[in-house]
């Protein structure tokens, strides 16, 4: 039994080196491909026959056989890429992937995806990479589902704010003057029949800015300023005067007439595209103190005394402690003030400084008409209880200028690209300059990785000893990050595999030597007999 063993060994050797020449050629071959690739066969013995020898009973050993294979679940090298739907992941988990003809899942490292003709990001197999759509706030809505792009275009916004930062002047002089309401000289001299509204001549300085309505379309917000020379206040401030406009043709305002006539329409009054009037108030170092803001009532106002200061009250704070005023671009019904604007826009006016407590000063006026001539209520905001920024509009002795100015608004607009964020969210980028969040892919990980099933073409599938796929977020809890414009590439080591190429074949020698050897002692055996 002792010559014949040797053959079993021989041959169980050369079986055992030959399945892992098996493993090292796959090795090889894909140590161009993407993902874990790395196999390991690893050996051992097979079973012992007792024997007795002149110490005592000891044991023969018969063989080898391959005991396991496992692969590496190493990271591999990463690879730069040209395309934002090429994806690396950054330590633990796979994405998932779905057969839109079976609806199974499967999941890989390969993250080498690209968008089909129908909108769907597809892995090269043509299944359907999954994620959960991300809400307004961030967060993951549903479960998940196929990444598609189902629209190219984003949704136009209105303007909800606007915020400026300028320079005035305080060696301007002052264009505008009205002995009895000396700071309302801007909103008494604005005639919207006329053209242009305000002569040039009639103001120190203006900025215009683009604003937008609901449907997207673009409209032109103009303010103009003009210092208050005659400063019935006296209380040391420098003022100055502003109005809010936009071009009377486009104000859809309809207002209520209060002399029990008709409604009408704001704009195809003096008083059209005069949204806001107010007043700024700035110390000696020519910092913003205070400020008040007056839009028209709408609660009855008649049309013959349309800019009558008595139809002007104190503006309505909105966000922050900010006034706001209303527009009505579209012509909408009921559109005309921010007491009676189901239909309208409410703009918040963000020039530097704000209430802390969302009203105007308990000693303000009740209207515009008393503050011309009121000296404590000049300034409506409450000392107490206001705040200026530390980029608030300011009045130096410099040439006017804006600082700057923005608007949250915007139009309609079309996806122009995208990108893939270390958390997996997918992001769409728009012509209108907005960026959003649409998807965030899933990430799966499992309790034993060793348990799953290779499928080929860089896939694989759940099994009982891989156990149920846990779904996640990208760089959350367990989860590794992803890496756009990043492929993850083979993690076999090509020297180390030429080594084991080496020593296998040479493993594979000794054993077919020792089935030769065998031979030639059998033969021997043979021939005693003859």
């Amino acid at each position: 039994m002792s010559l014949a063993g040797s053959f079993y060994s021989g041959v169980t050797g050369l079986q055992a080196h030959s399945t892992n020449m098996s493993v090292i050629g796959n090795n090889l071959a894909n140590v161009s491909t993407m993902g874990y690739k790395k196999t390991t066969a690893q050996f051992q013995d097979i079973f012992y026959s007792g024997t007795n020898t002149g110490g005592g009973p000891a044991q023969i050993g018969h063989g080898v056989q391959v005991a396991s294979m496992y692969r590496s679940f190493e990271q591999g090298s990463f690879m730069a890429s040209s395309d934002a739907t090429d994806l690396a992941m950054s330590g633990q988990g796979f994405f998932t992937v779905r057969d839109p003809l079976t609806d199974e899942s499967y999941y890989t490292r390969a993250g080498n995806f690209r968008f089909d003709d129908e909108g769907y990001l597809t892995d090269p197999t043509g299944k359907h990479v999954q994620g959960w759509e991300v809400g307004d706030n961030g967060s993951l809505l549903g479960t998940e589902k196929d990444v598609r792009l189902e629209t190219t275009q984003s949704d136009p916004s209105a303007t909800k704010g606007v915020d400026m930062s300028l320079n005035l002047d305080a060696g301007s002089k002052d264009k505008s003057t009205n002995t009895v309401d000396p700071f309302f000289a801007l909103q008494q001299k604005w005639d919207a029949t006329a053209e242009p509204p305000l002569p040039e001549d009639a103001y120190a300085y203006h900025n215009t800015i683009r604003v937008y309505d609901e449907n997207g379309a673009a409209h032109d917000l103009t303010v103009y300023f003009d210092p208050v020379t005659d400063n019935v206040a006296d209380d040391g401030s420098v003022n100055w005067e502003f109005i809010v406009t936009c071009d009377p043709a486009e104000d859809g305002r309809i207002f209520n007439d209060g002399a029990g006539g008709a409604d009408y329409n704001l704009g195809q009054t003096a008083a059209g595209g005069l949204l806001m009037s107010g007043t700024l108030a700035f110390g000696s170092n020519g910092k913003l103190q205070n400020m008040s803001a007056f839009t028209l009532n709408n609660a009855s106002t008649p049309q013959a005394d349309i800019k009558g200061l008595a139809n002007w009250t104190p503006a309505t704070m909105g966000a922050d402690g900010l006034p706001e005023f209303t527009a009505n671009f579209s012509g909408n019904p009921d559109g005309a003030s921010v007491t009676n604007a189901a239909n309208s826009e409410d703009v918040i006016f963000d020039l530097g400084i704000q209430s802390t407590s969302n009203t105007w000063g308990a000693g303000g006026v009740a209207n515009a008409a008393a503050i011309g001539v009121n000296t404590a209520g000049t300034h409506l905001l409450d000392n107490d209880e206001k705040e200026t920024d530390a980029d608030a509009t300011t009045s130096h002795e410099a040439k006017s200028a804006r600082l700057f100015h923005s608007q949250d608004g915007y139009a309609s607009g079309f996806l122009t690209s995208y990108d893939v964020d270390e958390n997996g969210v997918l992001m769409g980028r728009y012509s209108n300059g907005q960026v959003i969040d649409l998807f965030a892919l899933v990430t799966a990980n499992f309790t034993n990785e060793y348990g799953l099933h290779a499928e080929g073409a860089n896939l694989f599938s759940a099994t009982r000893d891989s156990g149920q796929a846990l779904l996640g977020q990208a760089g959350t809890g367990v989860f590794g990050t992803m890496q756009s414009y990043t492929l993850e590439g083979s993690n076999v080591d090509m020297s180390s595999e030429m080594v084991s190429l080496i020593t296998t074949q040479r493993g594979f020698q000794a054993n077919s030597k020792v089935i030769t050897t065998a031979d030639t002692m059998m033969d021997e055996v043979i021939r005693l007999k003859r």
